[in-house]
């Protein structure tokens, strides 16, 4: 199983969360606070994650700026489905529990994938996958969990705001 560490433990420079399997870190990622991007490293190559329209993308850093290898792609807002480009499989994303925000990936019938969460009141997403997905895809998915859990939460403080502006006028 894979996790997001906390920022800054592992020897990472803080604002850097350590990427870990058990307590092994096997790569970085370095998120964007305020946009959908961020740059992994995984082994000896860098990963740059970002949004190109309505995609969420994932190239190496050599790579030109339209260079896509993996993709995400939100086929429904209301049931928080996705469609995946991964290592050239179709891969779906839906939401195996509403109240935890974790999802399930799913090629072909198959799952693939599960997310999850560790931790108390920051809870940091988990990836538990098929050891043939190749690691800079888990990183990229669990890059995914934490945009949508982003996304999420930014829903609920929007909604939270109007309600309490709403209520005192």
């Amino acid at each position: 199983m894979l996790e997001l560490g906390k920022s800054g433990s592992h020897g990472t420079p803080k604002g850097t969360v350590p990427v870990l399997d058990g307590e092994v870190m096997v790569a970085t990622l370095r998120a964007a606070n305020w946009k959908e991007a961020a740059t992994a490293v995984i082994g000896d190559r860098t990963w740059v994650f970002g949004k190109q329209g309505r995609e969420l993308t994932a190239r190496w850093e050599a790579e030109p700026d339209d260079a896509v290898r993996l993709r995400a792609r939100q086929t429904s807002l209301w049931k928080g489905t996705w469609q995946l480009e991964l290592d050239g499989a179709t891969v779906e994303m839906t939401s195996s529990s509403w109240w935890q925000g974790t999802h399930r990936y799913t090629a072909g019938g198959r799952t693939v994938a599960e997310s999850g969460t560790t931790g108390g009141w920051s809870p940091r997403p988990t990836l538990t996958a098929d050891d043939d997905l190749p690691l800079a895809t888990r990183v990229f998915l669990l890059w995914i969990e934490l945009v949508v859990t982003r996304r999420n939460n930014a829903v609920i403080v929007g909604t939270t705001s109007a309600a309490v502006i709403g209520g005192t006028s």
